[in-house]
């Protein structure tokens, strides 16, 4: 009986009705007009709030402080200048952020090419991905790595955890449909689980959000595979999903980190957290709590760890939830990227809800 309350809360949050609703738990932070917000972190120690915006037109900054309501570019303006061919010294696509519990910054700079592209240059051969280590201390970049060992025509790195008790980071990779694990003192990349089930998309799944399918005019459906990723407080497991996928996935670190496993024996190991429905972006908090996005619900829910779901908050501005980070506040801060409201989905029609935004909704006691 313990795995049928999951499934069953679940069934109750597909039915029901799509009526117009605000809720006054949730709280806009900042807005920003038509820049589409995606990456979303919280400096654990500072409360510090670092939003990032992938580089489409209108475009202001790729990387910013939120510092009373206004975007601040960050770490400098010069680094927020779209420079394509000096990409070692200028943000091309930041993609994802982590902000880690020895006070850095992590900024994931990933401009995907080719078919892998979802945000990124379709016509590019090659992409271009970059990790940087910014110090909050003294807001100096430590270290780029640069994944030279990674195919850059098929990769599209997309979301990071980073692992300080092992010196590693974990990224998701939709384009390899794998977890990269990258170590933080050599700057080698490690591909594993690739082409597994919890990190493929489910075949012929199609996002059905505010009523319709999410596909192109070429009636292209947006699949993703391996996308969402969550790294636990004290560092024993890692989670991850397709957004094309129902179930969410978990991994002991033990074991995703043993460079003495194989594919096929790591398979084995992966276990099913839960049946959570769509989701695109996740967090865990000090109490061993996942925050999962809802899209189909415009809601944000969590899995407790006795792995049963539970609604946070239900919101009708809570539209493609991307991306977390939770404030030493009390507060999750997340930012509704509105995916499917963009013109490629809607035969070239904008229905994004403006202005673009980033909220917070207070965490459960």
């Amino acid at each position: 009986m313990k795995h049928i309350a999951p499934v069953i809360l679940m069934i109750s949050l597909f039915s029901l009705p799509a009526l117009a609703q605000k809720s006054e738990k949730l709280i806009e932070v900042a807005s920003f007009g038509q820049n589409q917000p995606i990456g979303v972190t919280v400096a654990p120690s500072s409360n510090r709030l670092f939003v990032s915006f992938p580089y489409h037109e209108p475009f202001l900054y790729g990387l910013t402080e939120i510092v009373d309501g206004k975007r601040v570019p960050y770490p400098d303006t010069a680094w927020n200048h779209h420079v394509l061919d000096n990409p070692d010294a200028h943000f091309v696509n930041v993609q994802d952020l982590y902000a880690d519990d020895r006070n850095c910054l992590w900024v994931l700079d990933s401009a995907p090419a080719g078919g892998a592209a979802v945000i990124g240059n379709s016509k590019a051969k090659q992409g271009q991905f970059k990790l940087m280590k910014i110090s909050l201390d003294d807001n100096a970049i430590k270290r780029i790595y640069t994944f030279d060992d990674l195919p850059k025509d098929k990769s599209a790195l997309n979301d990071v955890c980073v692992d300080n008790s092992r010196e590693l980071a974990y990224l998701s990779d939709p384009g390899l449909h794998a977890i990269i694990v990258l170590d933080l003192n050599t700057g080698k990349s490690r591909v594993v689980l690739q082409d597994d089930k919890a990190t493929l998309a489910k075949p012929g799944l199609k996002l059905h959000l505010d009523g319709k399918d999410v596909v192109d005019a070429q009636g292209n459906p947006f699949v993703s595979n391996v996308n969402g990723i969550a790294l636990s407080r004290d560092y024993k497991y890692f989670y991850f999903r397709a957004i094309n996928q129902t179930k969410l996935y978990r991994i002991a670190t033990d074991l995703l980190t043993n460079i003495k496993l194989s594919d096929a024996v790591l398979s084995k190991k992966v276990e099913l957290a839960a049946e959570t429905g769509i989701c695109h972006g996740m967090i865990s908090d000090q109490l061993g709590n996942v925050y999962l996005s809802d899209s189909p619900n415009h809601a944000i829910q969590y899995l407790s760890p006795d792995k049963k779901l539970h609604m946070l908050v239900q919101d009708d501005r809570i539209i493609w939830p991307d991306s977390f980070g939770i404030g030493n506040d009390g507060f999750l801060y997340f930012s509704a990227s509105q995916m499917n409201r963009l013109p490629k989905y809607n035969s070239g029609e904008d229905k994004v809800a403006y202005p673009y935004a980033v909220y917070k909704v207070k965490l459960p006691q």
